[in-house]
Order: structure tokens, then sequence, then C-alpha cells
């Protein structure tokens, strides 16, 4: 018997373990998860391995880099997803308490 997958990045794997349209967080969970930001020196450095980029320039070792940015940001859109699900799962619920 195959097993089938959808992917074997880090990205897909989280995913798959993390199941972001299932909305079984708690509204604090999803709250904070929201709150999730890159700091301004990571955006600034972002920013630059991204200019470097489109100028062929980078090394290997900036080439990981921006790599792991990208994997990184590919997760905490992932969990940002699942925590938007829940909080909308959360309204829905309870616009629909408040009805009756």
């Amino acid at each position: 018997m195959q097993t089938s997958h959808e992917g074997t990045s880090e990205a897909a794997i989280f995913g798959r373990v993390l199941e972001p349209d299932r909305a079984n967080l708690s509204i604090s969970a999803a709250k904070s998860i929201l709150a999730l930001e890159f700091t301004h020196a990571d955006m600034d450095r972002m920013r630059l391995l991204l200019a470097k980029a489109k100028q062929g320039k980078l090394t290997s070792a900036e080439q990981v880099e921006i790599d792991n940015y990208e994997r990184v940001g590919h997760m905490i859109s992932l969990m940002k997803s699942k925590a938007r699900c829940s909080l909308k799962d959360r309204n829905v619920t309870n616009h629909k308490a408040k009805a009756h």
C-alpha cells in the first residue's frame, strides 16, 4: 500500500501537523498567533537579502538565510490561517447562539 503525501518540505509537513483549516484554537491562542510578526531587524535583513538576490549577488550562506526566512514565513502564514479560521468559527458559533 502506498501512502500519498502532499509534499516533504518543512512547510508541507508542518501544514499537515497544524491542520490550518481545522478551527480548534482558543480565542486567546488565535489572537496571540495573529500578533506574530518578524522584527524590524529581520525585515531590514530580508529587504537587503532580496535586493542582493535581485542583483544576483547572494553568497551561498545568504541564500540559505533567505531560504530560512521564506520557510519561517510560510509556517507563520499557516499558523495565522489556522488562527483566522478558529476566530471565524467562534464568531459564527457566537452569532448562532445569540440568535436563538
